[in-house]
């Protein structure tokens, strides 16, 4: 992997990363857009009712919001066309949200765009786009870590309207949070009680439960498996494990880095399979990493989570009442039905 860093206009860093053996050049050139900078206050506060912590992010109200295809920031600059990557190809580029949700003491958010294509997804990238960008995944959570303060990386795609996304270009983000979101505190503390009553480390057991029960696994390799868990909240969810628990990306061996893309595409494009339907299927691709220093925290172990808020080809999963007045999550699909359904979209 080659990686250039460089600067926006405004301040913000950008990092291109392309294939080891790409002869481009694209550190030197320069953002020509007369970028002022975003006013970028975050604020976390604490919510006393539940321990929570909320960020209130004001400044994103003001953020771009479904540009048409010709006015996308995250394509190329070209034909006289000006946005966030000076450059007129790419591999992958990753820079400093400009409307970030944390910034300065509240953290750090980036986006990763995957490809220059505007029209294509994830599941389009050849296996060796997405090693790279599972390479640029684990040089931004070795670099974020290392800032004071950081106590978790999480990386991250949402795609399709459906899930919110208000930029179609393919793209993710990472943020880099200075306290651990609430999901990693509830499973950190149910990895905790799990190791004091069994002596043993939750996720190695979730991992040899699903591999024991094949019901439930989609699809494995010699060094990943990928299952639905027993209590999926959603219709279609998937979790991607590494055969060998490691804290996070940047602890994968060789071996298991090659193996990832082919089973990470595999899934992606049974996804957009599933419904039989041409456009394809929003989801949420979310990685989990071990926090830095929270107790508890070397007990969780480095997986993705896959899952779809679409329960038929014609209906959605909303979070109505239940989910989103008392995070009580109701399935409307049998795990194992839907590991069934995975494995038959071929």
């Amino acid at each position: 992997m080659k990686k250039s860093v460089t600067k926006l206009a405004d301040g913000r860093e950008l990092i291109y990363y392309d294939a080891a053996d790409s002869p481009a050049v694209r550190d030197h050139i320069p953002d020509l857009r007369p970028l002022d900078r975003v006013e970028s206050r975050p604020e976390l506060r604490r919510d006393p009712a539940t321990g929570d912590w909320i960020t209130i992010a004001a400044h994103r109200q003001a953020r771009t919001y479904h540009p048409p295809a010709d006015q996308c920031p995250l394509c190329p600059s070209r034909d006289g066309r000006l946005g966030e990557i000076p450059a007129a190809d790419y591999e992958v580029a990753v820079f400093e949200n400009r409307f970030p949700s944390l910034a300065g003491p509240a953290g750090r958010c980036e986006v990763v765009c995957f490809t220059p294509e505007h029209d294509a997804g994830f599941a389009d990238l050849t296996p060796a786009r997405a090693r790279l960008v599972l390479d640029a995944w684990t040089d931004r959570t070795a670099q974020l870590s290392a800032l004071p303060g950081i106590e978790q990386v999480y990386c991250f795609e949402n795609r399709g309207a459906e899930i919110g996304v208000t930029l179609a270009h393919p793209h993710g983000q990472i943020y880099a949070f200075t306290t651990p979101p609430p999901r990693t505190a509830k499973m950190t503390a149910a990895a905790t009680a799990h190791r004091a009553a069994t002596g043993r480390n939750l996720f190695e057991d979730l991992l040899a439960e699903a591999r024991a029960a094949t019901a439930r696994v989609v699809t494995a390799g010699e060094h990943w498996t990928a299952f639905v868990p027993y209590a999926a909240r959603w219709p279609y969810e998937v979790h991607l494990y590494p055969h060998r628990r490691v804290p996070d990306l940047t602890c994968l061996t060789e071996a298991e880095r090659a193996e990832f893309p082919g089973l990470y595409l595999d899934l992606l494009r049974r996804f957009d399979r599933l419904f039989g339907s041409p456009e394809p299927t929003p989801y949420i691709s979310a990685w989990h990493q071990a926090p830095a220093t929270a107790p508890g925290g070397t007990e969780l172990a480095l997986h993705l989570e896959l899952f779809t808020v679409r329960r038929t080809a014609e209906k959605l999963k909303y979070l109505a009442g239940t989910e989103s007045g008392m995070e009580a999550f109701i399935n409307d699909v049998a795990p194992e039905t839907a590991a069934r359904h995975l494995r038959e979209s071929v």
